[in-house]
Parts: structure tokens; C-alpha cells; sequence
């Protein structure tokens, strides 16, 4: 029996990190929205690493901020320690990392759904969407209740078909024990969507109190305040410190004597899982001339003794385990609390939906997080914001938004899945965007607050804020272009001090800073600024002062880039009729639909030569258009 449960304009099913952020965007934007999670009391749980951030994903976290996203002020809120990363090497590979309280962080962000005007949460089980003439109209229970709305998103995670592996035991299960979502994942494909079978694995939790710490490095956070938020002004002082160990060779030794047992070389498996998050036990046999990797030793939170062994996810036996652990210095008496597992679960081929991360089949119905391919809490929630906000815009009808690569991490994350795909679980690293320079962990609010508040998710007085800044900014720069330092006797001690050749003649003060032995504190010692500036206007005048050149190029880059963008491929247009494209050019286009000949120019199998086809095709179509007018 079903029975009519309520109508809204979006639902978002699941409330992970994709979940979340797609509630929350949705009901900020003005859409009455409601989330259906299989259990209350996971909202936003951490099932693996109890962290947010680190390279690249720390930088998607600072996107999703300047976007007017929850994930960085929650962290901000919740976490025990937190590190700036890469502090030696240059600002685009520079990125926050910061270990979580696993549980404040749950109950802070469920405190945050429940406190927002639009939203409404709920505990159900999603069984079966509601499609009528190619179109989502809403979705129906596990118990019959029939919830109408204009869009839905679907945010499920590892829950869909999950089955938890661990040694020779194999059960259907989500995440950390919980109920698996089986009958959507079966619908799913009824309505023609290809699934993807994908495996990702935890490592064992240990207590505290069994470890000895005295032979592991203390890994403490930072001294300086940091934070993910532009508009967080309260830090978290108190940090409580990881620590580092490593395996050994009577480590890998147990774990080479027990393959035989694990079910990854036993063929139990049948999932892909993640290349750059392995098992330790694919890590010993990948990278067998290492004679040791690794381990940290992660705090879970504040209140409880439970401590992530990060560098140990396993799916090996529960004894075999135990044993791992104890040849581990600092780990020869320790109490392991919760086994390693491995899970694996049904995912979507993502080249099944458009950039809008709307699906290409059913309309009106998005996917964001793990669901689309991808690993890992960050990534989720970038593409959570980004479902969230279209499935709340279409609701009302507004233009949809795209972020493009040389905009965010966002955009070069939707742009892989959609246009690409992916074979494994898709993990962000700076090397898969071609603008990194661009997109740094600095600079995030000056590249995504405008579109942010454009769009409607940034308020009016953080919006303002932001302008005095970026004046600031521009004021400085100018100062700076305009006054002339001259080879004073002070000037030449200073740059002598810090190993610069003498100045022959009066010099620019932002040709001066743009010198790698000057910073911005050396100029404001000649020539000091009236008034206090922020230190993060200080940071982008000495950024952008000192990287011009490579930025101008680079964005130079994004103009060329932005040309192929609009050159704008019609959705209906028939790859068969275009005489001298590849059989796998047409195989491979007509699969992606890309939207413009840059997204069809990035799609694996389609050749230089195809685009050159295709860009002839285009404008002869065009000029039949004009010359039939």
C-alpha cells in the first residue's frame, strides 16, 4: 500500500557529505526540500578517515565555501587538529588539512539541517523513484510513502548493493554496519542506467590506552590559526596531536604469508578500488622494494579513546589483523576495537550525465558523491553543492550552473566524470588540473563568492565584505606599481641581508617584491602602508605580484580555452551524418553528448583530426543556417 507523504520542490536521498551539502544548497536557494537518510544518526558520518582536506581536496573544501557550501565552517567547528600542507613548495600546491572530531562533526552538521527554514529530514528507505514520460516526479519508500517534487537528487554513497568484506566473511551491508540500500540500486538499472561495481576499505581502530607512544613522532597541528571558512572567527586552540610509525619487514612478512587468506589475491573481490588510497597488503606487494611504509595513528575525537590506524586498510582476516598490528612499533600491546573491512557497492557510469551532473536519461533527476565514481568526503560534497544548487534552480526556473576547469576543482572533477568517466574510484589530485596555478587554496573566494552570490547562497554582508577585500587588494597592487625605491644604503643592507644582488638603480617596489629572496614584509619595511592591511590582502598582493608572469599566462591559457567553450555543439545533432569522423569518435560522442567542441576535444578516443571534422561540420551548418535565412 502506498499513501501520498507530502510534494516538494527537491529531494535529495541520503544525507552523506554529497547529501548535505545538496539539502542545504537547495533549501538555501529557496526550494522547499526534504532529505530522506536510511538512519538519523548517520548524517554526515566519517566511515573512513576521520579528516577534511589535504592536496586538492582541501582546496574543493575552501570552493565549496566561497560557494556558500556548509563542509569547511563545520570543520572549522568541529575539528582537533589542523596543518597547512606543502608550506615549502609554491601557493598552488599549498592546502589545509584538519582532523575531525568523527562524532561532533555528525551532530553539529545534523544540528544544521535541522536549524534550515526549507528543509525537512527524515529516516526512510528509498526504494523507487517515480518516472513518468522520461521524468523523475519523486520518489517512493520502503514503507509506501509517496513524495512528489520537480527534482531529486541521489546521494547514496557505498550504500547501493553495499556488501562488506572481511577475510572469508562476506555480508550485504552499507558502511560501518548499516542497512545497505538493495532494491533502488535494482531500479536503477530497470530504468536503463549502467552500474559500476567499485570496492573501498577502511583500516582497523585501535584504543588509546594500548598504544605506546613513546616510540612513535608526534605529529602536532599547526601554531598558526587556521581555517577552511572565509567567515570563521572563532579557532579551536587546544589541538590534540597524531603520531607517526611505520611497517616493517615482519609486517610485510605475515601480510605476504597470508595473501592466501586475503580476499583481494583470493579472487572474493570483484570490485575496482581506489589506486591511490591501496590496502596495506596491496601496498607490500605493488611496492615490495620499500622496507617500510607509513602509519599514522589518528585520534577519532575528543571523547572517545578509539584511534584510526591510517595506512592499515585491510580486508584481511580479523586474527591476521591482529597480528599486523602488533609487529608495529608502539602497536606490540594494542587493542584492536574494530576490525578493517573492505566494501564494494554499486555505482553509475557518470558519463550518464550532463555537466549540470543531471542525469541524460531521466529528467530532472541528479547523482552527486560516490554514487558518480568517485572516493573520497570532499569530493562528495563539491559535487553535492553543485547537484543541489542545479536541482534547486531547475526547481525554480533558473539557468543552471556550470563551473568550468579554469574555475574550480569543482569543475575539473565534473568535467572528468562526465566527459571521461573513470574505471576506479576518482580521486582529485593537483595533477589532474591543467590551471592549478589558478585555482589555488588562497584565492578561492576571489574566483567562486561573486557566482556564489549571484547564484543566491552568499549572503548580502558576507558579499560586501568581500568587496572592501578585493579593493584592498587592487589599492595595494597599485601602491606598490607606483612608488620608486631607490639604492639607499638601508635598501642594499636589507637586500644584501637576505642574498639579492645590489640595486644599480631606482626600482619599482613591485618589481623589487617580485624577486624570490623579497616578501611583502621586506617592502613594507621601506615603504610601510598607512593603516593595517588583513593578512589575507597582504597574501594576494605578494602572490600576485610575485607569480604575474605565469598567471598572465595562464590565463591567456583559460581565454583560448573559453573560445572552444562557446563554440557550442547542438544536443540533437547526428554523429552518423558527419562524413570522415572515426567509428570510435562517433562511438565515444554520441555516448558523451558533449555540449561544446573544449568538453568533446577531452573525451578519450576523439582525435585532433575528429575535432577538425567536426569544427568544419559546425560552421558549414551554420552558414546553410544564414544563407537559407
Amino acid at each position: 500500500m502506498t499513501y501520498e507523504a507530502g510534494s516538494y520542490d527537491v529531494i535529495v536521498v541520503g544525507a552523506g557529505h554529497a547529501g548535505v551539502e545538496a539539502g542545504l544548497a537547495s533549501a538555501r536557494l529557496g526550494a522547499k526540500t526534504l532529505m530522506i537518510t536510511i538512519n538519523l544518526d548517520m548524517v554526515a558520518f566519517m566511515p573512513c578517515n576521520p579528516s577534511v582536506g589535504g592536496p586538492a581536496k582541501g582546496i574543493v573544501v575552501r570552493e565549496i565555501d566561497a560557494l556558500g557550501g556548509e563542509m569547511g565552517k563545520n570543520i572549522d567547528k568541529t575539528h582537533i587538529q589542523m596543518r597547512m600542507l606543502n608550506t615549502g613548495k609554491g601557493p598552488a600546491v599549498r592546502a589545509l588539512r584538519a582532523q575531525a572530531d568523527k562524532f561532533t562533526y555528525q551532530h553539529e552538521m545534523k544540528k544544521t539541517l535541522e536549524n534550515e527554514p526549507n528543509l525537512t529530514l527524515i529516516q526512510g528507505m528509498v526504494e523507487q523513484l517515480i518516472v513518468e514520460e522520461g521524468e523523475c516526479k519523486g520518489v517512493i519508500t520502503q514503507t509506501g510513502a509517496v513524495y512528489s517534487s520537480k527534482t531529486v537528487v541521489i546521494t547514496t554513497g557505498t550504500f547501493l548493493r553495499g556488501e562488506i568484506i572481511l577475510g572469508e566473511l562476506k555480508y550485504s551491508s552499507g558502511p560501518n554496519n548499516q542497512q545497505p540500500s538493495i532494491k533502488l540500486s535494482e531500479h536503477l538499472q530497470e530504468l536503463g542506467f549502467d552500474l559500476v561495481r567499485f570496492k573501498t576499505g577502511t583500516p582497523p581502530r585501535v584504543n588509546s590506552h594500548s598504544i605506546d607512544y613513546s616510540k612513535t613522532e608526534i605529529q602536532p597541528g599547526d601554531d598558526v590559526p587556521r581555517a577552511f571558512s572565509y567567515e570563521t572567527t572563532k579557532y579551536i586552540t587546544d589541538q590534540l596531536p597524531c603520531w607517526l610509525t611505520y611497517t616493517n619487514e615482519e609486517t610485510h612478512t605475515l601480510i605476504d604469508n597470508n595473501l592466501h587468506r586475503s580476499p583481494m589475491y583470493s579472487g572474493m573481490i570483484k570490485g575496482t578500488g581506489p589506486r591511490y588510497c591501496p590496502s596495506i597488503e596491496d601496498k607490500v606487494v605493488r611496492f615490495n622494494d620499500k622496507p617500510r611504509h607509513q602509519i599514522f595513528l589518528e585520534p577519532e575525537g575528543r571523547n572517545t579513546q578509539e584511534v584510526y590506524v591510517q595506512g592499515l586498510s585491510t580486508s584481511l582476516p580479523e586474527d591476521v589483523q591482529q597480528k599486523i598490528l602488533r609487529t608495529i612499533p608502539g602497536l606490540e600491546n594494542v587493542q584492536m576495537m574494530r576490525a578493517g573491512y573492505a566494501i564494494e557497492y554499486d555505482a553509475i557510469v557518470p558519463t550518464q550525465l550532463w555537466p549540470t551532473l543531471e542525469t541524460k536519461k531521466v529528467k530532472n533527476l541528479y547523482t552527486a558523491g560516490q554514487i558518480n565514481g568517485t572516493s573520497g568526503y570532499e569530493e562528495a560534497a563539491g559535487q553535492g553543492l553543485m547537484a543541489g544548487m542545479n536541482a534547486g534552480l531547475k526547481s525554480l526556473d533558473k539557468e543552471e550552473v556550470i563551473l568550468s576547469r579554469s574555475d574550480a576543482y569543482i569543475g575539473v572533477l565534473i568535467d572528468d566524470l562526465v566527459t571521461k568517466g573513470t574505471n576506479e574510484p576518482y580521486r582529485l589530485l593537483t595533477s589532474r588540473a591543467e590551471y592549478r596555478l589558478l585555482l589555488r587554496h588562497d584565492n578561492a573566494d576571489l574566483r567562486l563568492t561573486e557566482l556564489g552570490h549571484k547564484v543566491g547562497l552568499i549572503r548580502e554582508e558576507r558579499y560586501k565584505k568581500f568587496l572592501v577585500k578585493k579593493q584592498a587588494i587592487e589599492e595595494e597592487k597599485k601602491r606598490l606599481q607606483s612608488i620608486i625605491i631607490k639604492p639607499t644604503s638601508e635598501v642594499q643592507e636589507l637586500i644584501k641581508s637576505q642574498g639579492g644582488s645590489e640595486l644599480k638603480d631606482g626600482i619599482r617596489a613591485s618589481d623589487l617584491l617580485k624577486r624570490p629572496e623579497m616578501t611583502y614584509e621586506h617592502i613594507q619595511k621601506l615603504v610601510p602602508a598607512e593603516g593595517t592591511l588583513d593578512p589575507d590582502v597582504t597574501e594576494q598582493v605578494e602572490i600576485q605580484i610575485k607569480y604575474e608572469g605565469y598567471i598572465e599566462k595562464s590565463l591567456q591559457q583559460v581565454d583560448r580555452l573559453k573560445k572552444m567553450e562557446n563554440k557550442k555543439i547542438p544536443e540533437n545533432i547526428d554523429y552518423d551524418a558527419i562524413n570522415g569522423l572515426a567509428s570510435e569518435a562517433k562511438q565515444k560522442l554520441k555516448e558523451v553528448r558533449p555540449l561544446s567542441i573544449a568538453q568533446a576535444s577531452r573525451i578519450s578516443g576523439v582525435n585532433p583530426a575528429d575535432i577538425s571534422i567536426l569544427l568544419v561540420y559546425l560552421e558549414q551548418g551554420r552558414i546553410a543556417r544564414i544563407s537559407a535565412e
